[in-house]
């Protein structure tokens, strides 16, 4: 499977993830994580191959985050609430989110990107 890149366009660091991908040569898909979000079996299944908890698919740092109170709200809701809200709204998620059906990487660290993604 090809690698799919879950970006939003305008955000430096999906930039940087996929300036990387070029450089080494890495085919990928891009995909807008806002007009095509992943859907809530997409994300269970994103988080299981992961192996990181939820909230590490959320972009804390994003206004969406402030706005909806979801420092909060992490404390009390289950996984089904946090994953409905996520596949809900792109811009909730942290990004870029990588994958090839086996793997996947949230974020960009250019070490994990070598050690995940290089041939």
């Amino acid at each position: 499977m090809i690698l799919k890149v879950y970006e939003y366009p305008k955000c430096s660091t999906c930039q940087k993830a996929k300036k990387w991908l070029k450089e080494n040569d890495v085919a990928f898909e891009p995909v807008h994580i806002v007009d095509n979000p992943p859907t809530k079996e997409e994300l269970k299944n994103l988080i299981q191959l992961s192996g990181l908890e939820i909230k590490k698919f959320f972009n804390t740092s994003g206004m969406k985050y402030r706005e909806l109170g979801m420092k909060e709200k992490m404390k009390t809701a289950t996984e089904e609430e946090l994953l409905e809200l996520l596949a809900s709204d792109g811009m909730l998620i942290k990004r870029p989110i990588a994958t090839d059906g086996k793997q996947v990487t949230v974020g960009f660290k250019e070490e994990q990107y070598e050690k995940t993604w290089k041939k």
